[in-house]
């Protein structure tokens, strides 16, 4: 008889979870108005780094915490509909991002199935680089309400967590931009 796989053990922590669970109370928007891009690395607990709980905030995870046009969506959304007005991005050292180039890993794919993808994979040279472009990229959206955000890299081999300075320089981009709030999008 072979042994439970990942997703099977998983499945049975979700049904003990279900037995034990307590519903919050708490609605879909963030008690601290925050919203959080991070990458997905399995090595970066963010509740745990940043002192949240569950329903504090709105936690966004890709390859990267880059801030791409669907992390921008995801940001308008969280913003508009449900009430953030902060955004925070972590990225982080030793990110695999930084270890491959975009058309090389385009063509492979494409080689390999016969199909290019639609999209871009977004690999870039360092985390602190790619910091400064989507603190950029959230400055220039013209749908949030609040372009207040602050961008970070965590090391993972110290746990220190250190702020990028602007491309202009000093703080990265931690004074609000108030637009006026809508009620739809």
């Amino acid at each position: 008889m072979f042994g439970m796989s990942v997703s099977d053990e998983m499945v049975a922590a979700a049904a003990a979870y279900a037995e034990a669970f307590v519903p919050s109370g708490r609605g879909a928007s963030p008690v601290r108005q925050l919203a959080v891009v991070a990458c997905m690395d399995a090595r970066l607990d963010v509740f745990a780094l940043l002192g949240l709980q569950v329903g504090d905030a709105h936690v966004l995870r890709n390859a990267g915490g880059t801030v791409t046009d669907d992390t921008l969506r995801s940001l308008v959304i969280s913003q508009r509909l449900l009430g953030t007005r902060e955004t925070v991005l972590v990225h982080h050292t030793e990110c695999g991002m930084t270890s491959f180039d975009d058309a090389e890993f385009l063509e492979t794919l494409d080689r390999e199935s016969g199909v290019r993808p639609p999209w871009v994979p977004g690999a870039f040279p360092d985390a602190e680089t790619d910091v400064r472009t989507s603190l950029e990229r959230i400055r220039a959206c013209p749908w949030l309400i609040s372009t207040a955000a602050r961008g970070f890299v965590f090391d993972v081999n110290t746990g220190a967590l250190t702020e990028v300075e602007s491309a202009k320089g000093g703080r990265s981009l931690g004074v609000p931009i108030q637009r006026r709030p809508s009620t739809t999008l």
